[in-house]
């Protein structure tokens, strides 16, 4: 059966056998392995808050058109995804013709085709997404997300001597507290769940606090007085992108990289925001930061999180909490919705 998971309403999922499609010239067959849940913007269309389903977009603007009747997006979805492991199975190309760095039979590689079980990907999209033959395929399932966290750290412009808050120990949270540390900085690592807490520890963060009334005393007793000088926002809350403006200093930064929704009620901009001169910066994934654009790009970010997980710098595959076959993901879903304490990562298994 080729499954392919559907969203058929908010908070449906159901498993249907996608028909079987021939490979054209150029175009690659990958099995696929693992395939990782991601607890933030996923979630946004399981549930139904996700933008592109009220609005529409407008690339040449770079606006939303504003809250319509029907959407950009509507419902059922297919193969929403974007952390998929698998194997290269048929290739529609001489394999020998290719450059080196295209995959050939039998490679394990990463990328993005959606939680279904065979993905119809092209050469080129493929090149330079071969896994190293020691890496443990499951550790691929953290490449995109890893470079998500990479990218808000790379905003964040730290080194030896920084100090950065960083707001939610989810996956990305924790990918984030690892390559600050990787970076030199003294990391504060922030999350409601005591677990979540212990494994920023694990992953090096000084220290660990509690979201709580007290938590910008707190961040200024460790720091001197002076407050941290970079917050990174990743969960996604409002109250707690409030809270990291608050945690920095005078003329500090706050990275923004969670996917925000509804009404931004909890921010207070008159106060903290307003008299330390606090600086916001908006993170995501479809591009680098501005300074660094004529050296990196996407997929040097991904690259180098392949790197660091190759050589044991990052340590992603004990973040895997649980495992669920594909036939069994609505539970995976409804667990992340409605008992995220229990998770991290959460993974569909195919073979």
């Amino acid at each position: 059966m080729n499954s392919l998971l559907r969203f058929s309403a908010p908070r449906t999922v159901d498993i249907i056998d996608a028909p079987h499609q021939e490979l054209q010239p150029g175009q690659v067959r990958v099995r696929t392995l693992y395939s990782g849940i991601s607890a933030g913007t996923e979630l946004t269309a399981y549930r139904g808050t996700n933008p592109y389903l009220t609005s529409e977009w407008d690339p040449e603007l770079r606006l939303f058109r504003g809250a319509t009747e029907h959407g950009q997006l509507a419902y059922p979805l297919d193969g929403w995804g974007y952390s998929e492991v698998g194997e290269v199975i048929e290739i529609a190309a001489d394999p020998a013709a290719g450059p080196p760095d295209a995959p050939r039979l039998g490679d394990r590689v990463w990328g993005i085709w959606g939680h279904r079980a065979e993905g119809i990907l092209t050469i080129e999209t493929l090149r330079g997404h071969v896994l190293p033959a020691h890496l443990d395929p499951l550790a691929a399932a953290f490449v995109r997300v890893g470079a998500i966290a990479l990218n808000g750290v790379l905003a964040a412009d730290l080194g030896v001597g920084s100090t950065v808050a960083i707001f939610g120990q989810g996956v990305i949270g924790l990918l984030a507290t690892r390559f600050a540390v990787l970076n030199g900085a003294t990391v504060i690592a922030v999350d409601g769940i005591p677990a979540r807490r212990e494994a920023a520890e694990r992953q090096g963060a000084a220290h660990a606090f509690v979201p709580d009334e007290q938590l910008a005393h707190s961040i200024r007793d460790v720091t001197a007085g002076a407050g941290a000088d970079v917050a990174i926002e990743l969960s996604g809350s409002y109250h707690a992108l409030q809270a990291a403006v608050r945690a920095v200093g005078a003329d500090g930064t706050v990275i923004a990289s969670g996917f925000y929704q509804a009404e931004a009620t909890p921010l207070r901009l008159g106060e903290e925001f307003h008299h330390n001169r606090v600086q916001v910066l908006a993170s995501q994934i479809g591009s680098v930061p501005n300074r660094l654009r004529a050296r990196w790009d996407v997929p040097r970010l991904q690259r180098t999180v392949v790197d660091a997980l190759a050589d044991r710098r990052l340590d992603a595959t004990p973040l895997v909490t649980h495992r669920f076959r594909i036939e069994d993901a609505a539970e995976a879903y409804q667990l992340l919705d409605t008992d995220p304490a229990a998770a991290l990562q959460v993974v569909l298994e195919f073979s």
